[in-house]
């Protein structure tokens, strides 16, 4: 006999659907996957017999041969498990044709039948939405997830139909459904509100001594641009960098879908809905495919993993000068490619990149009376940030380090309140751009378009563009700088003033 049952694969951040082809008939006993399976799929032979003895079914003893479709399309991991299951017991004649007709299947078993959690059940069930599959059945510890799908659907991201989603805890629950019972439809997990605050975030007011380097967190925050804070350590480089993420506003409902799913896809879904934006601050030790993605097959990398938040890389130096270049396409796209001979896979990573650096290896900065380094140290520490990346950074700033009366005075604006200031400023964007969108993604036409600069204005941008001898690249990322710190000001058009605090946040010197 033959029976169909459809799962999904993994590709990227997306899934991709998979047809679990089963034939079951007489011949010497043996049990076959073709599909191109990888060992962790081979090795669900020995987990589906023990599963299926172990639950109450029987495992037919006869030639059972098993294809997923597409067959050029590489399967890696345990979470072909139950759809493979399931289609043997259907073609055993155990379980109906009829419930594997509307029915995806994803998840993996273990030797007694419990189905154990996968990644990406989110993916899954939004490809399932997609594919007019009406119902999909995962472990119960991956429902929560799934059941996203149809908070998004509600949202209107996505089409009308939406998606029952079952959580499995064992096997012998196929059973149960094909018998009108089973477990009940998982509910969509509720979104926290657009205002709420993530608790346990670092607070800004522990942050003293800096204000100009607060107010960089601030334009950085509402313009969503990226930041880099040059100076000795100990200056507060570290702490601040640490304190953005309590200063930006919670995600739009389809934003944290999409950062749900990601996390989904690599293991590291929350069972809680949330609008906190990510959060990365990788090891200077990480490589580029770390960084960007990479390997074979392609994952995603730190980049794709902060996509719509944070990618906090301190201790800049540290890197490897491989790893950082490789940022620069994904800077300025906002999506990163990885090409291999079985085909490529394009991943998201619009993420806001945040670094600190010291200003030589010693940290207290070449020139000074008391610096360690060589000339040739120094040279060799600061190579590691070419021109060309720096160029695509926003904002660059010098940190001096804080007064001692400072650092014992009182503390300054707590986070909450410089958060509401960033909040404002990006609804004024939203409403000149769209939804979710913000200043730092404006591209060159965009910018010339929605960018209202008074005579005075171009004057002042005219002067600062010679002075700093800036790239046409540099000359636009002003402009934006200019446009968020008008909004910070509730102004509509950008005036001389906007240009030169803009201008100020392109120097590295200390302050």
């Amino acid at each position: 006999m033959l029976a169909l049952a459809r799962t999904f694969a993994l590709h990227g951040v997306e899934a991709r659907e998979v047809r679990v082809e089963v034939d079951v008939r007489a011949g010497i006993p043996s049990f076959t996957v073709v599909g191109l399976p990888d060992a962790a799929v081979r090795e669900s032979r020995e987990r589906v017999r023990a599963a299926i003895s172990n639950s109450g079914f029987e495992f037919p003893m006869r030639r059972v041969t098993v294809s997923l479709a597409p067959a050029d399309l590489p399967k890696a991991g345990p979470g072909y498990d139950l759809a493979i299951a399931g289609g043997v017991l259907a073609a055993s004649g155990q379980l109906p044709d009829e419930l594997l007709a509307g029915l995806a299947l994803a998840g993996e078993l273990a030797l007694d039948g419990t189905v154990r959690p996968i990644h990406g059940a989110l993916a899954m069930a939004e490809r399932a939405r997609r594919s007019a599959i009406g119902r999909v059945a995962v472990p119960a510890a991956n429902a929560p997830e799934a059941a996203l799908v149809n908070l998004s659907e509600a949202n209107g991201s996505g089409p009308a139909a939406g998606v029952v989603v079952l959580g499995l805890r064992a096997l012998a629950e196929l059973g149960a459904i094909a018998a009108g019972g089973g477990p009940a439809p998982e509910s969509a997990p509720a979104l926290p509100p657009a205002d709420a605050v993530p608790a346990g975030l670092p607070d800004l007011e522990d942050l003293r001594g800096q204000p100009f380097l607060r107010w960089a967190l601030e334009v950085a925050a509402a313009g969503g641009h990226s930041l880099l804070m040059l100076g000795p350590p100990g200056a507060g480089k570290s702490m601040a960098g640490l304190r953005l993420q309590s200063l930006l506003p919670a995600l739009e409902a389809n934003e944290a879908i999409e950062a749900m799913r990601i996390a989904g896809v690599y293991g590291r879904a929350s069972a809680q809905a949330s609008r906190a934006r990510p959060f990365r601050a990788p090891h200077h030790t990480i490589s580029a495919a770390g960084l960007v993605g990479g390997g074979s097959p392609p994952r995603a990398g730190e980049v794709t993993l902060a996509h719509r938040g944070v990618l906090f890389l301190d201790e800049l130096g540290e890197f490897s000068r491989d790893a950082l270049e490789a940022l620069r396409q994904p800077l300025e796209d906002g999506r990163v490619r990885i090409s291999r001979a079985r085909g490529s896979v394009d991943l998201p990573c619009r993420f806001m990149l945040v670094a600190a650096a010291n200003p030589c290896p010693c940290g207290r900065g070449a020139g000074e009376g008391d610096c360690e380094c060589s000339p040739a140290a120094v040279r060799r520490y600061r190579s590691r940030l070419s021109g060309a990346l720096a160029d695509r950074v926003d904002l660059s700033v010098g940190v001096e380090q804080p007064a001692a009366d400072a650092l014992a005075g009182p503390p300054g604006e707590s986070s909450a309140a410089v958060r509401q200031r960033v909040v404002q400023a990006r609804r004024r964007q939203a409403s000149r751009l769209g939804r979710g969108r913000c200043n730092g993604e404006l591209g060159t036409a965009e910018l010339r378009r929605t960018v209202s600069l008074e005579p005075g204005a171009r004057s002042a941008l005219v002067a600062g563009h010679a002075r700093l001898g800036l790239s046409a690249r540099g000359h636009d990322r002003v402009l934006r700088v200019a446009r968020t710190v008008a909004d910070l000001d509730g102004s509509e058009s950008v005036s001389a003033e906007h240009v030169a605090r803009a201008l100020a946040l392109r120097r590295r010197e200390q302050r």
